[in-house]
């Protein structure tokens, strides 16, 4: 546009020294203009006054045209300036990225953030369980580390102040003994545990508003795809209902009951493991306003609370435990818990296809599996040498039955709300002799009875 006004302008010059010029002519013609300088003109080529007079006229008429024209070409010439805006200098071109490095990054932006949530009190044996977990997590800004400290333990404090802005350091502002009934005062410890883990749970999810957690207690050392593992199965949470929570645990994982070979199988299970698990801001809003004053854990297995929902569980697990020294007193650690065998080898659960976990799809298939599967007695089963590698089921019909058998396979035998640890719809999947064995019950089995505890 400035441009056009520029060589409007020039045009207008033009003009107007053209028309000067013809002027100047016009006057400096012969007997164009009478005077005593030209007495002797002929009669024929002196104008008249009249027509003199016009001429002026006519001369003055188009110079006052053109001044009219070239103050509107100015005035155009100023609007369009103040209404083109002034050009911005371009920013310095930043330097290209390298394409593996940009799609790493936008990939990172995408992926949801899931902070771990470490549980702890007396034990400056946290430090075995953070330096795990700041050496195995793939990225800090996608799983931030959060340790929440009960207990007020100086020796405690001071680890977790060593890892700097490694990890963020709460602590639960209560610590004064719980009131509990009379008959329950050597439980005190269980009544602190529930209230810290209430407290921490609501700074996760009601003070800096995440979507989820991974919840870990400070006796626990993760696998090196602990990470991995919840990051795949995240989704599953989010698209499946019938799923409220995933667990890194499996209470039958002792070595020689697990099939290491086999670390990416993943399973439902109706028993809530703990111990390392995974949960949703949305299970936290049901379960927040009637969280249990004591013994969490084992509230969470009531049918109140699980309303007929899974989580889900691995093959081999995840963490391992190493707190002998706690509140329990070591309940069932010497016999299982030491014992479990924790993964040692990546699996890459976030490149595979896990949808056959949702509901509908997994009975299917499990179920088929396991009631194919051919029935044999226990005695059949102590005896085999490990040539047949195929699937076996063993059935029980009864609590005492399913008791008596699983103590002598070696599995945990205790029963919360009638609910076996790592079962699914009542079938307990296990390794015996090399070979896949289902503890399970009729084919006909409707479903559990909370008498059996």
């Amino acid at each position: 546009m400035l441009k056009k006004s520029s060589l409007a302008l020039l045009g207008a010059a033009l003009f107007l020294a053209w028309n000067g010029l013809l002027l100047l002519f016009l006057w400096g013609r012969p007997g164009a203009v009478p005077g005593p300088q030209h007495p002797q003109l002929p009669p024929g080529s002196r104008l008249l006054p009249a027509q003199l007079l016009q001429l002026a006229q006519d001369a003055e008429a188009e110079l006052r045209l053109q001044r009219e024209l070239l103050l509107q070409i100015q005035q155009l010439s100023r609007s369009q300036r103040q209404k083109t805006p002034p050009k911005t200098p371009k920013p310095p071109a930043k330097t290209p990225k390298p394409p593996q490095q940009q799609e790493e990054e936008e990939e990172e932006e995408e992926e949801a953030v899931i902070p771990v949530l470490v549980l702890a009190c007396d034990r400056s044996s946290v430090r075995r369980c953070l330096d795990k977990i700041l050496r195995y997590r793939p990225s800090a800004r996608r799983f931030p580390v959060i340790v929440s400290q009960d207990c007020g333990h100086a020796e405690t404090a001071a680890v977790i102040a060593s890892y700097g802005a490694a990890v963020s350091h709460i602590r639960q502002p209560d610590l004064s003994d719980v009131p509990v009934p009379p008959e329950h005062r050597k439980f005190q410890g269980y009544y602190k545990i529930s209230r810290h883990y209430r407290w921490a749970l609501g700074q996760v999810f009601r003070t800096f508003r995440y979507r989820a957690a991974i919840v870990v207690e400070d006796d626990l050392e993760v696998a090196p795809d602990f990470f991995e593992y919840f990051q795949a199965v995240l989704p599953l949470l989010e698209e499946d209902a019938s799923l409220w929570c995933a667990s890194a645990w499996n209470d039958n994982g002792k070595e020689g009951l697990v099939d290491a070979g086999r670390a990416e199988l993943l399973y439902r299970t109706d028993f809530f493991p703990g111990l390392g698990w995974l949960l949703l801001a949305e299970l936290w809003d049901e379960l927040e306003p009637k969280w249990p004053p004591a013994f969490w854990d084992d509230w969470m297995r009531q049918p109140e609370q699980r309303r007929g929902r899974a989580c889900v569980r691995p093959e081999v697990s995840r963490t391992m435990t190493f707190g002998r020294k706690g509140v329990s007193h070591g309940q069932f650690y010497d016999q299982y818990l030491k014992f479990i065998k924790l993964n040692d080898r990546f699996v890459p659960f976030t490149q595979m296809d896990l949808s056959y976990l949702k509901k509908d799809r997994y009975e299917r298939f499990f179920l088929q599996q396991v009631y194919s599967a051919p029935e044999i007695r226990l005695e059949e089963l102590q005896k085999d040498s490990g040539r047949d590698s195929g699937p076996v089921r063993i059935q029980y019909r009864g609590r005492d039955s399913f008791k008596a058998l699983a103590k002598a396979l070696g599995l945990m035998d205790d029963l919360k709300s009638g609910v076996p640890r790592a079962g699914y719809r009542g079938v307990v999947s296990f390794v015996c002799r090399g070979r896949r064995v289902f503890l399970a019950p009729p084919s006909d089995w409707t479903g559990y009875d909370p008498s059996w505890s």
